[in-house]
């Protein structure tokens, strides 16, 4: 038992995982800082229509914002698993604070240019895309584990408590100081992030003896993402959801001043009314989930999104524009919910941060492509025009999309933990590699069809969990015995195999082993690599 379950003998409800001293500081601080980044992007996104009045610069702004998230959400999904993620969040969070300086003293002095505005917008994307995997994995260290659910519950509301607040408080600030304030006050709070992190003593961890490299957990993900056809599925929905939604983004800086003839205050309060209709949408979210399944709440999403774009293209009265808002945020935060938990639910814990970061990858890319293009779009066919068809575009995309269900998510991926160790004459260095796995089989003919229609099932679960090849093989002297044959590219990441199969896979493992015939269980051989020319061991370079 740790410190945080002794604290806390019994579950208190939704709000339960902030009587732990440690998260309620971090999850305040956290609050404080996505306060100040709204604040930061409530300015750059109206500074830039000053600026520049072409629809493709102000979408340029969106696009720098969320590219370097599609760029690094991977890479920085693998390192915050392998090294200190307090340390990892501090560097990020005093760079994220030059970055707004650099803005604040530029602005002061007016200095600011386009090209310097998304040159330091990028810059705070590669910031956010490095610590928004961290974030998401120190939780829990912080609460119990019956608190979990509550704590990443929390996470979200603290987001859009800051996406109601910041854009507000930054367009007053923005109107009534000017940007090198409305900067200014996004630099004051990551002092108070940064102190949080300093005041909290996360104790060291043991990277144990089958920790993983860089590199080697990077192929690691993306072999899970290339074999996983239930995270495809996740991510085309995605990507084509954002992809058309991407437009209302892009383009509300200059409905709000052109279309809505509004200042930065208005703009400010129209992402505010996103943020609160979003608080609203997450409240709705549970009692909906029991009447809708996932696919409906998506279609109700792309519903609400496209009506938004339709209404905001009308250019409506600007009180109405504020109430349209709050339907966007409810809708929008819909679909974040649901794409995310269909996602959560069908990655076991041993690749969650890395296949996460692919589905951030594939949401940011889709926005960052997104924008640009609708910008374009807008030059060329104008605002209102853009929206209108940007909303038909979604609806249709939407309809077709819907044929493509999303996955349940209802398999058990707790490791089973079946596999026994495997047999070894002496000792193997877990860099060397790499191993082939053979099993043979002794299967009726009139029960190989059945046979080898599992095996490819097993197959997908044999290169999720780390085989780089996979194949199957008959004795040509013998049909009836066969051979299931896969290569991992080192001893240790074989090893990480045996602790990843999930009971799920377990129980397709066991009706194959209905098929086999005989007293015994199949047999099982390791092969190690081999360097001809040099008649020794070959080995993988360590990574």
């Amino acid at each position: 038992m740790n410190e945080n379950e002794a604290k806390s003998p019994t579950q208190g409800g939704g709000f339960a995982p902030l009587r732990q001293t440690v998260f309620a500081v971090l999850w305040g601080a956290t609050v404080l800082g996505n306060t100040g980044s709204f604040m930061r992007d409530v300015a750059s996104s109206w500074l830039v229509t000053d600026l520049s009045s072409a629809p493709a610069a102000v979408a340029m702004i969106q696009a720098a914002g969320t590219l370097p998230i599609f760029l690094l959400a991977i890479p920085a999904g693998v390192l915050s698993d392998i090294v200190d993620r307090r340390k990892l969040l501090i560097g990020v969070q005093v760079l994220l604070a030059c970055v707004s300086i650099t803005l604040m003293g530029l602005s002061y002095f007016r200095m600011l240019t386009v090209e310097a505005l998304v040159g330091l917008t990028f810059l705070g994307g590669v910031g956010a895309a490095l610590v928004a995997p961290a974030w998401q994995a120190i939780v829990p260290e912080l609460v119990p584990r019956r608190d979990l659910k509550s704590a990443i519950a929390l996470n979200s509301l603290g987001i859009n408590i800051a996406r109601s607040i910041g854009p507000a408080a930054g367009g007053l600030i923005l109107a009534s100081f000017g940007a090198a304030m409305t900067y200014g006050a996004d630099v004051a709070s990551y002092l108070f992030v940064i102190a949080a992190l300093l005041w909290w003593k996360r104790p060291k961890e043991d990277p144990g003896e089958l920790s993983e490299h860089f590199a080697g957990a990077f192929r690691a993900g993306l072999r899970y993402a290339r074999a996983s056809r239930e995270l495809h599925v996740v991510l085309l929905r995605a990507a084509i959801f954002f992809a058309f939604a991407s437009s209302v983004w892009a383009l509300l800086p200059l409905v709000a001043r052109n279309l809505l003839g509004g200042t930065a205050g208005f703009y400010g309060v129209l992402l505010g009314a996103v943020g609160a209709g979003a608080i609203g949408g997450a409240i709705l979210l549970p009692k909906l989930r029991t009447r809708l399944s996932s696919d409906a709440l998506l279609l109700v999403s792309v519903g609400g999104t496209a009506g938004v774009m339709l209404l905001l293209s009308l250019a409506p009265p600007q009180w109405l524009a504020v109430i349209i808002l709050l339907v966007l945020g409810a809708a929008w935060i819909t679909a974040l919910t649901t794409l995310n938990g269909v996602a959560q639910s069908i990655l076991p814990n041993w690749v969650r941060g890395r296949a996460l970061a692919i589905y951030l990858t594939v949401f940011n890319g889709a926005m960052a492509a997104g924008s640009l293009g609708w910008g374009f779009v807008a030059e060329a066919i104008g605002v209102p025009q853009t929206l209108v068809v940007s909303a038909i575009a979604l609806v249709v995309a939407g309809l077709v999309m819907h044929r493509v269900k999303l996955p349940l998510g209802e398999a058990d991926l707790v490791p089973s933990n079946h596999w026994p160790e495997p047999l070894i004459a002496t000792p193997v260095a877990h860099d060397r590699g790499p191993v082939m796995i053979l099993i043979e089989y002794r299967v009726d003919k009139v029960n190989r069809s059945a046979f080898l229609h599992l095996l490819d099932n097993l197959s997908r679960e044999r290169q999720r969990d780390g085989a780089y090849s996979w194949g199957v093989t008959e004795d040509a002297a013998n049909p009836e015995l066969i051979v299931e044959w896969f290569f991992a590219e080192s001893w240790a990441e074989h090893m990480r195999q045996h602790a990843r199969v999930s009971n799920t896979d377990a129980d397709i493992q066991l009706q194959l082993l209905q098929y086999h015939r005989g007293p015994e269980r199949p047999v099982v051989r390791h092969f190690l690599g081999l360097d001809p020319k040099r008649g020794k061991a070959a080995i993988q370079p360590a990574l």
